[in-house]
């Protein structure tokens, strides 16, 4: 179970309560999931993202240097095969002059007798060969260079191997300590930031995207540290063999920078766009499946069905423009490779003829120039990984660079027995600063009082327990319990003295009993009974099959409203709290279950200073005192008799609740505000 159940229940509480407040004019379009701050470019989030792996440094640098080696001795291979190849042709060539010259005839005889014919190009060609006449291949040395190029690859195999697997243990490492930074995030994040900020696009963020920048450091980084340390090794392998050559095959090389260069930026926008439209279109999928009763009984089937539409929609063209776009990198440089690749041969085949190199040294070369442009591809490859997991990075930072809730100072401490006195002095508030809500606040609440607040929608009644829980911070004034400021102590042990009971009853996936020990972990299973027997909530769970034990599915959808309610208040029973806040607890329950509501409720307020607010004025006439706020201010406060007799705010909210002619206390239960 997670504290961000209630956190989440004050969020959708609490909008009700400010209707003014526009979350879409802070942060941009709250349902279209855009980030709250401006993207950031490719670079700082890149870096970023491999600091996640980098903070491995022992092990980040035995990854780079099996990397390394592997690439290394891949790069040396192909100049081994070239000399393999030479022993071969001139293996051939000598053979082939056996009974043509003397014995004990050399090379350079050989050669000269050739250029005396009037042979030259055959004489150059000849020059550059490793033969003896009359001898043929030489097997042991021949045998000799292909066993070290066949060690050479399998150690490079085995390298690509051990690492691969390294890199893998230290990307779960780093993701998992990802995940946990954003459920901590989570956790210190101001209401305010969910206000402003539609459910999907967070959950986006926090699982879809992490889930990306995973793949793309498990699959992206070793491939790209070995393709760019080939590129690098294989540059150096052709100018040794053939700088003319080298010249040639690097032509591709700024041509290729230039189109991955002007395509990847251009993807990198599509995949942010790709994104973004995600978080929308989840959101959009989590308001259908939890609204999903609403659009049945409004029959607004047809709307979300087209709503879904356009942002699938959306989704689609992003989605398909990014992976389009990124897609051309590859064959566009595969094209450009392949001119390179006629040039090198055809100027190749001239520099043997010419005796200018060996075979083996051509057919080498021609080798690195294939292997030139495979890690180049490889490169070009996961350019479409790197730029999605990196802006996938960019929305995850957003998300932990998100300013937190202010850090508490905590000098201040409560005594060990909170007797429940608490003063609002002067406060004020407002969500931004051109619309203020509440303005210059003032009361207080004797130990044991039952405070009811009572207003119209959006006059600030949710949102002022929200302050005093400490979910917002004041704009001014204090708000003091048993004389000690509250900013002056933890939001921990300010709300350890604090019990809920909120108007949407939310559940955990868990047992009955699990949900009402969670108002207090250490709570035995007689304390469980206790508090189950207090609120009524142990007449109908011995009813059922598992009893205590039963499960509650997903949101509590297999008990009713009434039970999850009753439920509620016995975790807050459980808890034992110094002060309780019950925000319309009864609004959603039948008259009868009500009763039973009421009494929970009266049992659960007993010594305890109590904050009620209600639309249903019938279930606070015995409150100590009634606070009437209009637009952030009381207006009027007393008890339920006086101000009926005053005739006021209370009155008119009074009489607004009862048909004509119908008796108050039935017109009370027939009706909400």
């Amino acid at each position: 179970m997670s504290s961000r159940a209630a956190t989440k229940t004050a969020v959708e509480t609490s909008d009700a309560e400010h209707e003014d407040f526009t979350p879409g004019e802070m942060d941009g379009d709250m349902f279209g999931g855009t980030p709250a701050k401006k993207a950031k470019n490719f670079g700082p989030s890149a870096k970023r993202m491999l600091g996640l792996i980098m903070r491995q440094k022992i092990a980040m640098a035995l990854v780079t240097a099996m990397v390394v080696i592997s690439a290394v001795l891949n790069v040396i291979a192909p100049k081994i095969l070239g000399h393999a190849m030479d022993v071969i042709f001139g293996g051939v060539v000598g053979k082939s002059l056996a009974g043509q010259v003397p014995e004990g005839t050399t090379k350079d005889q050989v050669v000269s007798a050739v250029r005396a014919g009037g042979n030259e190009t055959q004489a150059d060609m000849m020059s550059r060969m490793d033969f003896t006449p009359g001898a043929g291949i030489d097997f042991p040395k021949l045998a000799q260079l292909i066993s070290t190029v066949l060690a050479m690859y399998v150690v490079a195999a085995l390298l690509m191997w051990l690492q691969g697997f390294l890199l893998n243990k230290i990307v779960m490492k780093a993701v998992f300590e990802l995940r946990e930074r954003v459920e901590a995030k989570i956790n210190r994040l101001p209401l305010g930031y969910f206000d402003t900020r539609q459910r999907g696009d967070v959950l986006s963020r926090v699982t879809n995207d992490v889930d990306n920048i995973q793949q793309a450091l498990q699959q992206a980084f070793s491939q790209l540290l070995s393709s760019v340390i080939s590129v690098i090794g294989i540059i150096v392998m052709m100018f040794i063999v053939s700088w003319q050559l080298a010249l040639v095959a690097l032509v591709a090389l700024p041509l290729s920078g230039v189109v991955a260069g002007i395509i990847g930026k251009r993807s990198q926008v599509l995949f942010k766009d790709q994104w973004k439209n995600t978080g929308a279109l989840n959101g959009q999928i989590e308001e259908s499946f939890s609204g999903h009763d609403l659009v049945k009984v409004f029959g607004r089937e047809e709307e979300m069905v087209t709503l879904f539409d356009e942002r699938n929609e959306k989704l689609y063209q992003a989605s398909f423009g990014a992976q389009f776009v990124s897609g051309l990198i590859m064959p566009i440089m595969q094209f450009v490779s392949y001119l390179a690749y006629v040039g090198i041969a055809v100027l190749g085949g001239l520099r043997v003829a010419s005796g200018q190199m060996s075979l083996g040294d051509a057919t080498a070369f021609i080798q690195y120039s294939r292997e030139y442009t495979q890690p180049l591809g490889q490169i070009a490859g996961m350019a479409n990984m790197l730029q999605s997991g990196v802006a996938s990075a960019e929305r995850t930072f957003e998300f932990l660079d998100a300013e937190e809730e202010s850090e508490d100072t905590a000098h201040g401490s409560l005594p060990e027995k909170v007797a429940g006195r608490v003063e609002f002095d002067h406060v004020s508030f407002s969500y931004a600063p051109e619309k203020p809500l509440i303005r210059d606040l003032t009361f207080t609440a004797e130990p044991g009082q039952t405070i009811a607040i009572v207003g119209p929608t959006g006059a600030g009644k949710t949102t002022l327990v929200n302050l005093l829980m400490r979910f917002y911070e004041i704009s001014s004034g204090s708000i003091r319990l048993d004389g000690v400021d509250i900013r002056d102590m933890s939001r921990t042990e300010l709300r350890s003295k604090v019990g809920m009971v909120l108007q949407d009853a939310w559940l955990f996936g868990g047992t009955i009993r699990e949900n009402i020990r969670y108002g207090r972990l250490d709570a035995s299973d007689e304390d469980v009974l206790d508090a189950a027997r207090a609120t009524y909530v142990d007449r109908f769970v011995r009813a059922l099959p598992e009893g205590y034990d039963t499960v509650i599915d997903d949101e509590g959808s297999n008990v009713s409203a009434g039970e999850r309610q009753l439920m509620t208040i016995a975790r807050a029973f459980i808890a034992s709290p110094s002060l309780l806040i019950l925000d319309e607890a009864t609004s959603s329950v039948d008259t009868r279950t009500e009763l039973l509501v009421q009494k929970a409720m009266a049992a659960l307020r007993t010594d305890r200073t109590s904050f009620v607010i209600a639309h249903r004025l019938s279930t606070i006439r015995d409150a100590d005192a009634i606070l009437v706020m209009e637009d952030g201010d009381i207006v009027e406060h007393g008890t339920h008799d006086e101000l009926l007799a005053r005739q006021g705010a209370y009155y008119r909210l009074y009489q607004s609740q009862f048909n004509q002619g119908t008796e108050p206390e039935e017109g009370v239960r027939e009706q909400q505000a």
